[in-house]
């Protein structure tokens, strides 16, 4: 995974997300990219994302599918213009809802493999499907649906 991530292209001011945030010293610095018609972020788990020994913090692996489809959302709505992420407009989504399922305990250690697919685009609304695996192993499922945030929003 080469290049710039989805969250490179995101404004100065809009990058301060914990779980994406490119200029977040502290935060997790997702970094998410086209895989053909599914994104593609992988992530690996720091010892102190844990929750009982040896397996991730459930927060963490929410984050990760949040973060992940607000990405995968911004990166739809460019597409859908047929225009690239670097042109303005920018596009910069929210969180509306999210719902994760834990499918299997996911071990601490291994990368972590999020793939998203759009499910819809519909406006200023993108639903996008989330799946987290670790060595091949389904843990998570999760929707986002992600709203666009209006151009003067906290600017």
């Amino acid at each position: 995974m080469g290049g710039k991530a989805f969250q490179d292209y995101y404004p100065d001011d809009l990058n301060q997300c914990y779980g994406c945030g490119q200029l977040n010293e502290h935060g997790l610095r997702i970094r998410s990219f086209w895989d053909g018609e599914e994104t593609l972020c992988r992530f690996t788990p720091r010892p102190y994302h844990t929750a009982i020994p040896g397996f991730v913090y459930g927060g963490l692996i929410a984050s990760l599918i949040d973060c992940h489809g607000t990405g995968t959302a911004a990166a739809a709505a460019y597409r859908a213009e047929g225009r690239g992420m670097d042109s303005e407009p920018p596009h910069r989504f929210v969180t509306a809802s999210l719902r994760v399922d834990y499918l299997a305990p996911t071990p601490l250690g291994p990368v972590l493999e999020l793939r998203g697919r759009i499910e819809e685009v519909k406006g200023r609304k993108v639903t996008v499907g989330i799946t987290l695996s670790a060595e091949g192993k389904l843990c998570a499922r999760g929707t986002v649906v992600a709203v666009e945030m209006p151009e003067d929003f906290g600017r």
